[in-house]
């Protein structure tokens, strides 16, 4: 298995992968050894799709040069679903094409390519449109995570309707697993020695929404008097036995409510991290991108998250380069990071996606211009956070070991924010106390205490 992409499509792999194994097969790191290569792919920009490509061409030439006789080569995840017939045309050496509906049938599909002779054959596809598919706690998993953490999806599809994205379009509308479900999944990730949650969606604080009897909005804040929602599951999981953190990736701001706010700051579970993309900031470039929020209520709802709970570390994303973006909305996106200060963000520049709103609008900047932007609001964030590291040199810190001499805090998300470098062993997958002893630009390092 090769997969690309987000923690989205890693939990895809691990479906596929967890089917696979309860159909009797074996799963192996070394391609040589391989009957079947599967490569869950990515669409969601630009570059995404050009890896995806690479890696389907290079799968296919490394499958040449091991001569292994009959291997065959599956492809899945979001390009598949989108782009199947078209790659079927293009790259007829691939033998089959597994939709995103398909993900918990894979042992099946495998077998009947496996079963097919001759190499002239047309590639079998089994993409189905509009994805309506979203795993439960009885699906196999196959986890290719560290023992330590693992990434729990509780919905699947969005509905919000951002021009730049066409995720909608490949995994469907909005739907929520049961709060049951998701439940007794932690607890057996728990009882498994998993350490730390993360809990993802396309939306995830728009959790249960749609099992509401009256439907919910696109702007519906979480109100647990109308139904299900992510702060029922919050309170269910402080319920879990055991010493484990859950973290909150994925949420989008139209959603926060008082009450989201205040489980969190309650949970001793849940660390005081929000993963929160904003994408920009300026009014007109909101309604562009149709992101159905204002400058006015972000501000007011990153005062709320800090004011209700305290220390909370805020992570969020943001697009540059976005048709119509002059200089001036620039310049107001720069001036809100740097007296927002935020501990952890990224910088996407644009990408005009097939398919989109956005790729039919007028005012489309050259890439020039967008690596540009980028490179100054990077430039911008990298002092800030240079700041807010050395204002951590002295602290005591909780962290979760993942190498013998690194380790994440609280504040940190597994593979896309900094680390605490240790200057002697720690014990991996463990929680351990740290003090910060100096910074290594975004990284810190520090000594384990006693």
């Amino acid at each position: 298995m090769i997969s690309l992409g987000c923690a989205k499509n890693l939990v895809d792999a691990e479906i596929m992968l967890g089917d696979i194994v309860s159909h009797g097969m074996e799963v192996t790191a070394d391609a040589d050894q391989a009957d079947v290569v599967i490569l869950n792919t990515c669409a969601f920009i630009d570059s995404a799709k050009e890896e995806s490509i690479e890696a389907i061409l290079g799968a296919h030439q490394a499958r040449g040069l091991r001569k292994r006789q009959g291997q065959k080569l599956v492809v899945s995840g979001c390009m598949a679903q989108r782009f199947a017939a078209e790659l079927a045309n293009e790259i007829p050496e691939v033998d089959a094409f597994m939709g995103l509906d398909q993900i918990a049938q894979a042992g099946e599909i495998v077998r009947k390519v496996l079963g097919r002779q001759g190499a002239a054959m047309a590639p079998l596809n089994f993409v189905t449109p509009k994805s309506r598919y979203i795993p439960d706690y009885a699906t196999p998993r196959f986890r290719l995570t560290p023992r330590h953490f693992a990434y729990l999806k509780i919905a699947e599809g969005c509905n919000h309707p951002c021009s730049f994205c066409v995720i909608p379009q490949m995994r469907g509308r909005h739907r929520s697993r049961s709060i049951e479900s998701v439940e007794a999944e932690i607890r057996h990730l728990v009882e498994e020695g998993v350490k730390e949650i993360n809990l993802i969606s396309q939306d995830t604080t728009y959790y249960g929404m749609d099992l509401w009897d009256q439907k919910a909005g696109p702007r519906q804040p979480v109100d647990s008097a109308r139904g299900p929602t992510l702060t029922r599951l919050l309170e269910r999981i402080e319920g879990i036995p055991g010493d484990f953190w859950v973290r909150l990736l994925y949420t989008h701001p139209a959603h926060w409510s008082a009450e989201l706010m205040e489980a969190i700051a309650a949970s001793s579970k849940v660390v005081k991290y929000v993963d929160m993309p904003l994408q920009h900031v300026d009014d007109e470039m909101l309604r562009l991108m149709r992101r159905e929020t204002s400058r006015q209520h972000i501000e007011d709802l990153i005062q709320a998250l800090r004011i209700k709970i305290p220390g909370i570390h805020l992570r969020t994303t943001f697009i540059v380069g976005f048709p119509g973006e002059t200089e001036k909305h620039f310049e107001s996106l720069l001036e809100f990071i740097e007296r927002t200060r935020f501990e952890r963000l990224g910088i996407f520049t644009y990408s005009q996606e097939e398919g989109s709103r956005a790729a039919k609008m007028e005012g489309h900047l050259p890439a020039e211009t967008k690596n540009a932007r980028y490179r100054r609001a990077m430039r911008l964030q990298q002092r800030i956070a240079s700041q807010l590291a050395t204002g951590m040199i002295g602290r005591e810190i909780t962290a979760l070991v993942e190498q013998p001499l690194v380790a994440r805090s609280a504040g940190d998300a597994p593979e896309v924010d900094t680390r605490v470098l240790l200057t002697s062993s720690g014990p991996v997958g463990e929680f351990v106390k740290v003090r910060i002893t100096g910074t290594q630009v975004y990284d810190l390092r520090g000594e384990i205490c006693g």
